[in-house]
């Protein structure tokens, strides 16, 4: 009898602990951060991606920060160090859990999150910020994105509704992704007080119809760009890409330069790109864009000699988890010396959920010794 009273005794001692574990649904904000080293702080910045050799991070920066006695000083070199031509940084719990171990907050009853964010000159974009989107053996119950986001030299707040959406268990409590081809330069950015707030007034976001004209590649480092030249095919090693090349562009300061070689580096014999959103995306994450209102793609596109065919320009037809809703493709294509414009009709075409939102391919038989190619100006209409 004494053993099961001392049992009894010790669970009871224990149950005060293991509840401090859960979140308190009854608060009004969870603090992701809001100082070094702050005792309300949750969640790492653990979850490094793309190029990290080109991210540093400094926690405690004195730079004028927005509240309080630090801010986050994010340095982005845009110099492709890992060759992934994009970078990001996601909060997880514990530490570096890509899903593989349990960690998530039970965030319910929370309905935004909302973070303070500047730039060191103004004009750095960050391409997304994300909420939640982890996936693996413990995955997130939700998934958010928000951007671009052309951050200003003053701090300025920014929120992420959460409304409606499952928040049981969150192990990506905050992300932000960019990209060289948005930051040709590099960027230095900051971030502070960055929370999950309760909003009673706040109501859902529903799926948006995006607006026409609705670009793929306006310019360089410009916010109306969408989609991520990530998704490289076939013999990737022959190819290069440059985003932000100055040779005679069509319109704007600048143009995409496109070199293929046609050495046959993984022994596929043709190459090619998808532009993805997110980068990488062959399927996996659920972040098409809603493009009904489009009834055409346009771009511009030359070759360096002329002559240079391409096999197939396309827009979706990306497969998995979540398929793009149709898929549309010209080509051959031979491309002349000069600027020439072309368009894929999307006519009756289903466009209500599209995440490969252009795509060439090209192969050795019809290059024998590669093409160099431009493209410029893509967009929907």
């Amino acid at each position: 009898m004494k053993k099961l009273v001392a049992i009894l005794a010790v669970l009871a001692l224990a149950m005060p602990v293991l509840a401090l574990a859960q979140t308190d649904t009854t608060q009004k904000e969870f603090v992701v951060y809001s100082n070094k080293n702050a005792r309300n702080n949750h969640y790492i910045p653990s979850g490094w991606m793309g190029d990290t050799g080109d991210i540093k991070m400094n926690d405690q920066s004195a730079d004028n920060p927005k509240d309080g006695a630090t801010s986050i000083q994010f340095t982005y070199s845009a110099k492709k160090t890992q060759g992934q031509g994009w970078a990001g940084i996601y909060w997880q719990n514990p530490a570096n859990n890509w899903g593989n171990k349990k960690g998530g907050f039970d965030l319910t009853g929370m309905n935004k999150l909302t973070f303070w964010a500047r730039g060191a000159k103004g004009g750095e974009v960050l391409q997304k910020v994300m909420v939640g989107g982890i996936k693996g053996t413990y995955p997130d119950t939700a998934t958010v994105e928000v951007g671009p986001i052309e951050l200003t030299e003053n701090w300025k707040q920014y929120t992420v509704n959460l409304t409606g959406l499952d928040l049981s268990y969150i192990n990506g409590g905050f992300g932000w992704a960019t990209t060289s081809d948005l930051n040709p330069d590099g960027a230095i950015f900051y971030i502070d007080d960055i929370k999950f707030e309760v909003d009673p007034a706040l109501k859902p976001e529903g799926k948006k119809q995006e607006a026409m004209p609705f670009y793929i590649y306006s310019d360089r480092s410009t916010p109306r760009n969408h989609f991520i030249p990530s998704g490289w095919m076939g013999d990737y090693g022959d190819v290069k890409y440059d985003g932000a090349s100055k040779e005679d562009p069509y319109l704007g300061d600048s143009c995409i330069k496109i070199i293929y070689n046609g050495q046959r580096a993984q022994g596929a014999g043709w190459a090619g790109i998808f532009w993805q959103n997110p980068a990488n995306n062959w399927g996996t994450v659920d972040a098409g864009f809603d493009l009904s209102k489009a009834t055409k793609l346009t771009f511009w596109a030359r070759g360096a000699k002329g002559g240079e065919r391409i096999e197939e320009f396309k827009v979706g037809g990306i497969m998995g988890e979540f398929s793009d809703s149709d898929s549309v493709v010209i080509g051959p294509v031979l491309l002349d010396k000069e600027w020439k414009q072309y368009s894929i009709d999307l006519k009756g075409k289903d466009m209500s959920y599209i995440i490969g939102g252009f795509c060439w391919s090209a192969n050795v038989d019809n290059n024998p010794e590669g093409a160099t190619f431009y493209l410029d100006e893509i967009k929907f209409e």
